[in-house]
C-alpha cells in the first residue's frame, strides 16, 4: 500500500443520524455521488457496488463493506476499472468516513488510502471534497425542511 492518502472533510448542520441515512441510503447517494447507483446490504464482508456514468463514460466500480458503525463510521474498499488498472486487490483503495458530532451538527471525515503519488492522492481529495459538499447540501436541505 502507498502512503499517500487523500482526505476531505466537512461540517454539516445536522445530527450523525441524518447524516448517516444520507451516506447509506441509495436515493440520497444518488443526489451528491454523482448519480451513482449504489448496491450493497451494507453488511460487513458484503460486496457493494456504484455504476453511473462520468464524464460520458459508464461505470462499476465495486468494493467490499469493511465496517458499518451506525453513525460513526463507514468503511469500505473501492475499485473503478477506469483508472485503467488491473482488479488486483493492491488497486484497491480503502474509504472511510468517519462522523463526529459537534455543536449540534456533524464532522464528516473521509479518508482514502492506497494512492500512487501524491499528484492522484490530491486529485482524488478532490473529488472526495466535491462529493462531501453535496452530501453536505443534501442533508441540510432534508433537515430544513
Amino acid at each position: 500500500m502507498s502512503e499517500h492518502m487523500a482526505t476531505a472533510q466537512c461540517e454539516i448542520e445536522a445530527p450523525p443520524e441524518d447524516v448517516w441515512r444520507a451516506l447509506t441510503d441509495p436515493e440520497l447517494i444518488k443526489k451528491y455521488m454523482f448519480g451513482s447507483e449504489v448496491k450493497t446490504d451494507w453488511k460487513p464482508g458484503s460486496p457493494i457496488t456504484w455504476q453511473g456514468e462520468f464524464e460520458g463514460r459508464p461505470y462499476q466500480d465495486k468494493g467490499e463493506i469493511i465496517s458499518f458503525e451506525p453513525s460513526q463510521r463507514l468503511e469500505v474498499t473501492h475499485f473503478s476499472p477506469l483508472t485503467g488498472q488491473e482488479d488486483r486487490p493492491e488497486n484497491y483503495h480503502r474509504v472511510r468516513y468517519d462522523l463526529q458530532p459537534t455543536n449540534g451538527g456533524t464532522t464528516v471525515r473521509l479518508t482514502q488510502d492506497n494512492s500512487s503519488s501524491a499528484e492522484e492522492a490530491e486529485h482524488s481529495a478532490s473529488n472526495w471534497q466535491m462529493m462531501l459538499d453535496g452530501l453536505k447540501k443534501v442533508v441540510e436541505l432534508r433537515s430544513s425542511s
